[in-house]
């Protein structure tokens, strides 16, 4: 596939989604916006876990990321030339309330009106995320961020005002993006910030996340906001490597951690129960009738399967169609196999696919990208995608991850997801071949 582009719809050969589905890409704050100091934006939980040492590759921060808070209009036009018709951001609750609570800053609200009516001008509808990981650090020192009961009515008041602003220009809003990673990967790996090991907390840190969001969509429908609520969350679904008890037993487990624990009390007003499955200490009564509250929509982010092995070394997963640069391997039929599988056990509202994708070792040469890993992963999913909805389940869009490169979390710079390649240096964006091929498949789907 080194080659011309493989741009043509011909060579990317996509059954027919409905004439309504939504094509997008996605993006999220600390990733992209940079202007860390600018403005009056307070630091949060990433700003102050980037600058400890060895918590990210090279020592990277996302101070500059893509400088997107500078370059709005232009960023605005690129996201314009790719055909799509709909935008996920998120919105850094340090940059419109300094410390989590208090004084709001008329800058940033400034900004993400300008986002959202720039989005709009161009025809592309904006979808907005509350929260992506980026907590003001003044909460995180006033009472231990999300370990606190209180932060979440500190969210659902931030959710209002942010409701209260855009809910009458934006098609959605959600009020999390993947709690799972606040929770497991902040509290328990301690991978992303605040970097803690500490299971009580991540329980606890679970379920203040869930309470939050229902207490935002609470706050939010109180308020009038009129778009759409949900949430975003992040799953796979498992495969136990052999057909051994202990692999099978293994697969249950894992996929009661990574998918049930989220979606049964927003669904089913109560945590998975089972061996290994502790439960929150701070449930109090009618924690569950606030969490489940109604959804408009439910965002699911998917970029591969969970590999269930007990052994030693574990069994490998076949890998058959390739691994990305992160290692994670290209499993396509598991996005269709996860939707039907929520659609059986679960009474859904309509679904987005929010994020998907694929990261490579992107170079530019020529002034050109060629990304073949990227391409097949996009088109693999996409047939995954639609068989799930042949089948029942009722997906109104899919948004692509990510819009850019970007700042990968604790990968630093290390790591390119985006459909547009960045030189962090220059700051120059050059769409990569995936990017041609993704507006071209998205103008030959409008052309039928």
């Amino acid at each position: 596939m080194q080659g011309r582009p493989v741009t043509s719809p011909e060579t990317f050969p996509l059954p027919r989604f409905p004439s309504d589905f939504r094509w997008g890409v996605a993006t999220s704050s600390y990733q992209i916006e940079g202007a860390a100091a600018q403005d009056g934006r307070g630091p949060s939980i990433w700003d102050t876990f980037s600058k400890t040492p060895g918590k990210v590759v090279n020592g990277d921060t996302g101070d500059v990321a893509c400088d997107h808070y500078n370059r709005l209009e232009s960023d605005l036009d690129m996201i314009q030339s790719l055909g799509v018709d709909s935008y996920r951001f998120s919105i850094a609750w340090s940059r419109v309330q300094p410390l989590g609570y208090g004084a709001w800053n008329t800058a940033g609200l400034d900004f993400y009106e300008r986002l959202v009516d720039g989005l709009l001008r161009r025809g592309i509808a904006p979808f907005a995320t509350l929260y992506h990981w980026d907590l003001p650090q003044g909460l995180q020192d006033l009472q231990q961020g999300w370990e606190a009961r209180d932060t979440a009515y500190r969210f659902a008041d931030y959710a209002e005002r942010m409701g209260r602003l855009l809910g009458d220009r934006v098609a959605s809003i959600a009020t999390h993006n993947e709690p799972w990673c606040t929770a497991t990967l902040g509290y328990d790996q301690g991978v992303f910030a605040p970097g803690k090991k500490d299971v009580p907390a991540m329980l606890r840190v679970s379920h203040n996340l869930l309470l939050s969001h229902g207490l935002a969509l609470q706050s939010m429908r109180a308020a009038g906001v009129k778009a759409p609520l949900g949430i975003v969350l992040n799953q796979s679904p498992t495969t136990a490597a052999t057909d051994s008890p202990a692999d099978q037993t293994r697969a249950q487990r894992e996929y009661d951690r990574f998918v049930r624990w989220y979606m049964d009390p927003i669904f089913k007003k109560a945590y998975p129960q089972g061996p290994e499955l502790a439960q929150p200490d701070n449930i109090e009564a009618g924690d569950f009738d606030i969490i489940a509250q109604p959804l408009d929509f439910l965002g699911i982010n998917y970029y591969t399967r969970i590999w269930a092995s007990t052994s030693t070394p574990p069994v490998p997963p076949p890998n058959q169609d390739g691994v990305s640069d992160m290692g994670w391997e290209n499993y396509a039929q598991g996005l269709s196999d996860l939707l039907q599988g929520i659609h059986r056990d679960y009474t859904l509202p309509p679904i987005y696919i929010t994020e998907n994708g694929f990261a490579e070792a992107d170079k530019v040469v020529d002034g050109r990208v060629i990304d073949p890993g990227r391409q097949a992963y996009m088109q693999t999913h996409l047939q995954a995608l639609h068989e799930a909805m042949v089948a029942g389940v009722d997906v109104r869009g899919f948004f692509y991850w990510s819009l850019m490169d970007n700042f990968e979390w604790a990968c630093g710079y290390d790591k390119r997801f985006g459909l547009v390649h960045v030189d962090y240096a220059t700051q120059q964006r050059t769409l990569k071949d995936s990017a041609l091929r993704y507006r071209a498949l998205i103008a030959s789907q409008r052309k039928r």
